[in-house]
This record gives structure tokens, C-alpha cells and sequence, in this order.
């Protein structure tokens, strides 16, 4: 494989390299490490958002395939790879699993290289979250995934970077449009909190990124409109499901009171009937 499109830019915060930083990654420049720092130093306890809402990811792919028939995922908006990856979680219960990654930044893609050098059923495409159809038809997507057996979609920490006019509903419709009976849908996303921690951390992002939206339970809820939201609902990350088992991104929270970053991120996990 060999990637094309944007280079590198070293001297623009990139969301994926900052999220990588708060995770304990090397794959980042100073940039974004200014931004993350500014949640190191001004937001204390604000990095548990990162740590929670992979630990719920984890647990996510790691249900879907030892709970059901699902060999097949798309991750939109997948991030830079880390410890535990869906491949990695997935291919460890069911070797037979195949992932397609989606992201649109090049750092991304070049370490998509590397995936793709060592596993044959998983692929990244370079491609943007907000087209739903060019992800559905691109040529590696339609390599790899049949869309005539059930699907997981998963939309890990994506969607709340999509501003409204930009229709996130609208996304996820056309993904529940297209997928089978028996497919499955993971969702986390920021909640709005009525605290100036969320509203400073809002703010720090918006301004860095010049995108976001922080939503209502409610709002977080309808965007899986049309599927059947599976228990225990839409829940902060930290209570979705939580297991006792080791896990490298686990913050707790399942066993004491969660701190006002961990209410921050929610998760749900939903089914097409």
C-alpha cells in the first residue's frame, strides 16, 4: 500500500496525534503536545476522558465477538493505532475477524502501512467520516467487508467532532441504512456537563480545532434513532459494562464514585434488529 494525499503537517495540531499524546504515545509532535498539555496543566484529571473511553471500546469489540456471529468492523475515525486496537481485541477471540480502518489523516494512514504489512484481513482507507457512502464503496472497504452478513460500526470518540450542520444523525442513518439485520453500533461521545471543567474543555478544543459539539444525553441517544439501544443504555464510559478483568486503559470507576471527567464520556452499544 502506498499512501498519497496530504502530507504531514507538523506545525497544525491534529486530533488523532493529540489523542495519542494523552494516551502515553510517541506518535506526535510539539503542537500537540502544547494542546495536550494545556489538559495536563489546566484540566487535571481531565486525561481519565481518553483512558475511559478506550476501555469501553475494548470491552465493546471484545462482547460483540465472543457474544455474537460479527466477524466484520469498520472503525470511523480510528485514530493512530495503540495497545489493544480493534484488530488486536477482535482477531485475539476470532482470528477470522477482518477491520477496515477509516481515518482522514495522514499520519494515520502511514502507520496503516505497517497494519497492513502484518495482518491480511485488516485495511485503512483514506477517507472522511462525514462521507458515509465514499467509505461504504471504497475499493478496500468493499475488498475486505460484505455487506450482505452484519457489520460493527463503530463511532469511538468521532461523532462530537461533527458540527450539526454537518448532520451526524445523517451519518449514522446511512450506516444503519446499509448494514444488515444483526449488525451492531458503538457509540461514545463528549456530554454536555453543567460544570466550567466540560465547558473549559469544550472551549480548548473548539478553539484549537475550530470544530465540536458537546450534546445532551438525549441528543447522544437519538443518533442511534431507528436501532434498539442495548443495556445498560447510554452510560458514562466507565459503567458501560465495566469487567474486573486487567485492563491497560482501565481508570476504575466502576468500583467508587466516578470524577466529573469520567461523566464526561459516554457509551452505548445498539443493534439493527
Amino acid at each position: 500500500m502506498t499512501v498519497d494525499g496530504p502530507s504531514i503537517d507538523s506545525t497544525r495540531p491534529s486530533i488523532a496525534r493529540v489523542y495519542d499524546y494523552l494516551l502515553g504515545g510517541k506518535d506526535n509532535y510539539a503542537v500537540d503536545r502544547e494542546v495536550g498539555d494545556v489538559f495536563f496543566r489546566d484540566l487535571p484529571g481531565s486525561v481519565a476522558i481518553a483512558f475511559a473511553n478506550r476501555a469501553a471500546l475494548t470491552r465493546a469489540i471484545a462482547q460483540i465477538v465472543t457474544t455474537t456471529g460479527v466477524r466484520q468492523f469498520i472503525d470511523l475515525g480510528s485514530g493512530l493505532p495503540t495497545a489493544d486496537n480493534v484488530h488486536q481485541v477482535a482477531q485475539r477471540h476470532a482470528p477470522e475477524s477482518r477491520i477496515v480502518y477509516v481515518d482522514n489523516d495522514p499520519q494515520v494512514l502511514v502507520h496503516g502501512c505497517a497494519l497492513l504489512e502484518q495482518n491480511d484481513r485488516t485495511r485503512v482507507v483514506r477517507a472522511d467520516v462525514r462521507d458515509p457512502e465514499g467509505v461504504r464503496t471504497h475499493p478496500e472497504t468493499l475488498e475486505l467487508i460484505d455487506f450482505d452478513r452484519p457489520v460493527a460500526v463503530i463511532f469511538s470518540a468521532i461523532l462530537h467532532h461533527v458540527n450539526d450542520e454537518e448532520d451526524p444523525a445523517g451519518i449514522v442513518r446511512h450506516w444503519r441504512d446499509h448494514v444488515p439485520s444483526g449488525s451492531y453500533f458503538f457509540l461514545s461521545h463528549f456530554r454536555s456537563g453543567d460544570n466550567p471543567e466540560t465547558v473549559e474543555a469544550e472551549r480548548v478544543l473548539q478553539r484549537t480545532f475550530g470544530r465540536g459539539r458537546w450534546r445532551t444525553d438525549e441528543e447522544i441517544a437519538s443518533l442511534l434513532d431507528g436501532l434498539e439501544i442495548l443495556d445498560p443504555g447510554i452510560v458514562p464510559a466507565p459503567l458501560w459494562r465495566p469487567d474486573t478483568a486487567p485492563n491497560p486503559w482501565s481508570t476504575g470507576g466502576a468500583e467508587r464514585e466516578l470524577s466529573v471527567w469520567q461523566h464526561l464520556i459516554v457509551a452505548g452499544l445498539a443493534r439493527k434488529a
